[in-house]
């Protein structure tokens, strides 16, 4: 008989295993690759989910994080469950234990990128213009290898923000230099 999945805040121990399904999803571009140090610098923000096993020891199940970027703005990222807990309702319990964490901090929105939006909107999140969360954008977008190929729908689940905390003040513009200058000539 199955035992019950029950979701818990992660534990650093708990980094190994998240590491391992996140990146086992990154060769594809299906989740961004995490380093093991990155994962254990933010195992706060990770709920885990996991079952019982006969032998009293818990078999882990699946992850998903909360990333708060402020009063304004929080993250669903970082939600995988592993393929044979596919189904079962972990993915479900994990997201609904991130939309719960959000509310406990008064959170106004709650974003996420993804390829699987129909999931998603079951839970209250709807599609939104990217450009409407440029914490997000500034945070992870910059660095992202599919930043000018991205096929992930933004979705929202509460008003589009109003404001943002991350990014330059004003836009940096290099100043330009003439090549004769680098190079002694005119």
């Amino acid at each position: 008989m199955p035992s019950e999945i029950r979701v818990h805040k992660a534990h650093v121990q708990d980094a190994r295993n998240i590491f391992d399904l996140v990146n086992s999803l990154s060769g594809d571009g299906t989740l961004l690759r995490r380093s093991y140090a990155e994962l254990c610098e933010n195992i706060r923000d990770f709920t885990i989910a996991e079952r019982e096993l006969e032998d009293g020891t818990a078999e882990f199940l699946g992850c998903g994080a909360l990333h708060l970027y402020g009063p304004h703005l929080a993250e669903v990222r970082s939600i995988v469950v592993k393929p044979e807990a596919k189904g079962k309702g972990a993915g479900g319990m994990l997201l609904r234990a991130l939309i719960d964490e959000a509310a406990d901090h008064s959170i106004m929105s709650v974003c996420l990128f993804t390829r699987m939006p129909e999931f998603f909107e079951h839970f209250g999140f709807r599609e939104a213009d990217r450009t409407a969360m440029p914490d997000k954008i500034y945070k992870d977008c910059q660095t992202c290898p599919r930043l000018y190929a991205c096929d992930e729908v933004a979705m929202v689940r509460g008003p589009l923000p109003k404001v943002a905390v991350l990014g330059p003040r004003e836009l940096q513009r290099p100043e330009l230099i003439q090549i004769g200058q680098l190079t002694g000539t005119r």
